[in-house]
């Protein structure tokens, strides 16, 4: 590939609403010393990618950009001092390796080796493209709920793409998985995921449900990226020494103190924490071993990202609407 020429990609310039997203053409990126040049095949949508769009995002990249934190294709080019990979080669590529957030919203991408992982033959680049919601599942039941003696878990807004993931992770460590999802219409799909019990919880009390579904003991961890004015209440529905964990906000901040939500259900010794992958910033090892691991299960058919949307790459915006809309169970992925 003689990088240099154009190619097409989608760039923000400003933030706002899914019109944001500019399908236009830029250089080709030419690979540097220990770069390689990755032609995309499969390319995940996720949530960092929005709040990049919004300008929400706490660690946001300088404007104009590229988002994207994930990609799978073949390497096309390599730069000077590369082993170990070569023209052909499928890896993905994950910007959670990179200074930045973002560059994966485009047909090329030129980044250091070190973003760079070897994907099997016969894996599905779209499957392959999805596991970076797979690595945040992964690090949220091993690494966030450290301490706790996990048998049983309550995953919120398990109709997402971090919520399928911890759904079928959870199951196949052998927990007993209870998933919440927003209309009855997305509780078949969960089930298929591995989910013992779902609740609706547009039509059921969350914490209700849970307590049903445990004969009253509740469950030893709560997964939320939910927030706002039920986060609180979840304390409600753990079992004795459960632990709460609060990974995002979608429904805007907290409405209680979380001190005397806990303080109100003492005689369970509640723990609470929060969670962010940018934890794992300075943490190459944590962060790049639980992508390596998944890759290894997905070569092993151990794991199947469910794809809910396949769109062609310029239309984001139109993937970026879906993910909002939050009617869909699983993934969206884009395709040059």
């Amino acid at each position: 590939m003689d990088g240099g020429t154009g190619m097409k990609a989608i760039l923000i310039r400003e933030t706002g609403g899914p019109s944001v997203l500019e399908w236009t053409e830029v250089p080709t990126p030419r690979p540097g010393p220990g770069e390689v040049l990755v032609r995309a095949e499969a390319i995940g949508v996720n949530r960092p990618d929005v709040l990049i769009r919004k300008g929400e995002y706490p660690w946001m990249p300088p404007l104009p950009t590229i988002p994207g934190i994930e990609m799978c294709g073949v390497v096309s080019d390599v730069g000077e001092g590369v082993t170990g990979l070569a023209p052909g080669d499928r890896v993905v590529v994950s910007a959670r390796d990179l200074a930045t957030r973002g560059g994966c919203y485009a047909e090329y991408v030129a980044v250091p080796i070190a973003a760079t992982y070897p994907v099997s033959p016969g894996c599905d680049a779209a499957a392959a493209a999805c596991l970076a919601n797979y690595q945040v599942a992964h690090l949220l039941l091993t690494e966030a709920a450290r301490g706790a003696t996990v048998r049983s878990v309550y995953v919120a807004a398990a109709s997402g793409g971090i919520g399928n993931a911890l759904v079928e992770l959870a199951h196949r460590a052998g927990q007993r998985v209870i998933a919440g999802v927003g209309s009855a219409a997305k509780a078949a799909a969960v089930a298929r995921l591995g989910a013992d019990a779902v609740i609706v919880t547009s039509e059921e009390d969350v914490v209700d449900g849970i307590l049903a579904a445990t004969a009253g003991n509740g469950v030893d961890l709560v997964l939320d990226p939910i927030g706002g004015e039920t986060l609180a209440r979840m304390f409600g529905a753990l079992a004795r020494f459960g632990l709460v964990v609060s990974y995002g906000r979608l429904a805007g901040r907290r409405q209680e103190d979380i001190y005397e939500a806990m303080f109100r259900h003492q005689t369970r010794n509640p723990g609470f924490r929060l969670f962010t992958m940018h934890a794992f910033d300075g943490d190459d090892e944590v962060r790049r071993s639980a992508l390596r691991h998944l890759l290894s299960l997905l070569a092993k058919g151990e794991i199947a990202p469910p794809i809910a949307a396949r769109l062609p790459l310029e239309k984001a915006a139109e993937a970026h609407a879906l993910m909002e809309s939050r009617t869909l169970v699983g993934n969206i992925v884009l395709v040059p």
